[in-house]
């Protein structure tokens, strides 16, 4: 792992905060797009994101605190593995299995939402009993999709099936005839969007409580940007109307730190648009949110 010099590093932080053995938090880029369906582009995400945190404030407006303080340290992108994604995710695994062995709390920017499983499957393997929490307008629950078990619209088929880990989705509004007979036989329960979306906040913290409580007590997170209502995140590969705002998934966020151990996480599907950076910009103050919530106020 190494971490570059400033102004590249996410935060634009000055060096003592960003030496490899002693920060926290390891941020690692898998620029990879390669399954990707509809708009491409996620490939660009994590150096928009890194780019975008360059230039927002380090004191967090909520906690009043300067999470930075943790250490975070960006490590060089990862290479794409043009022979597939089946392959891309051992890559991933390796790379995130080397970070978590160090003692890295591993957040990672994509890229589309395949290389998740190959981060997920090396955090299982450090914390068994571990859950899933998935942030997305998809289910994400085909067994296979463009002749391949490890499109970006199968990943959670993937976590379930291959891993058995739980999964608690969330923000779901798209989905296929076979997605919905999967969670009709499995009995899974999805947290619509439109439930959220339309509840008033008493009625939102309480569904926000029914997700913390059906997780286990180690959680790995996986964002998918376009879980944001389009109106709020535009530069995703499929933007589907009717998603979350950015008060709710910042609450789910603290909830979830608070209660629940997250012991990584993944930002990714963003892609981003020319001469429009509002969606950069929020991936990024969503990154730092989550590290401070999962690390930085836990240690302070």
């Amino acid at each position: 792992m190494s971490a570059p010099t400033l102004p590249y590093g996410f935060g634009g932080l000055p060096p003592e905060l960003t030496a490899a053995k002693s920060a926290r938090v390891a941020v690692l880029s898998v620029p990879y797009d390669m399954t990707t369906s509809y708009v491409a582009g996620a490939r660009r995400g994590p150096e928009a994101i890194i780019e975008a945190s360059r230039h927002m404030e380090l004191f967090d407006d909520d906690e009043h605190a300067d999470f930075s303080q943790v250490g975070i340290a960006t490590c060089d992108p990862l290479c794409a593995d043009t022979r597939g994604p089946e392959q891309m995710g051992h890559a991933v695994d390796e790379a995130v299995a080397e970070l978590i062995a160090a003692d890295k709390f591993v957040l990672m920017l994509g890229g589309e939402h395949s290389i998740s499983f190959g981060a997920i499957r090396a955090a299982a393997r450090r914390w068994p009993g571990l859950g899933v929490l998935q942030l997305d307008a998809h289910l994400d629950l085909r067994p296979s999709f463009e002749e391949s078990p490890h499109n970006h619209a199968c990943v959670m088929r993937r976590v379930r099936d291959d891993l058995k880990l739980p999964v608690v989705q969330v923000g779901i509004r798209s989905f296929c005839q076979e997605e919905h007979d999967y969670v009709v036989a499995n009995r899974l329960r999805p947290f619509w969007a439109r439930a959220i979306a339309t509840a008033d906040w008493p009625a939102r913290r309480r569904l926000i409580d029914d997700i913390v409580q059906m997780l286990p007590p180690q959680v790995y997170l996986s964002v998918d940007l376009d879980v944001f209502d389009p109106s709020l995140l535009p530069a995703t590969g499929t933007p589907e109307p009717g998603g979350l705002d950015w008060y709710t998934v910042v609450e789910l966020v603290r909830r979830l730190c608070a209660e629940r151990q997250v012991v990584a996480a993944d930002v990714v599907e963003l892609a981003p648009i020319g001469g429009q950076v509002q969606s950069d910009f929020l991936a990024a103050k969503l990154v730092y949110k989550i590290i401070g919530h999962a690390v930085a106020l836990k240690v302070r």
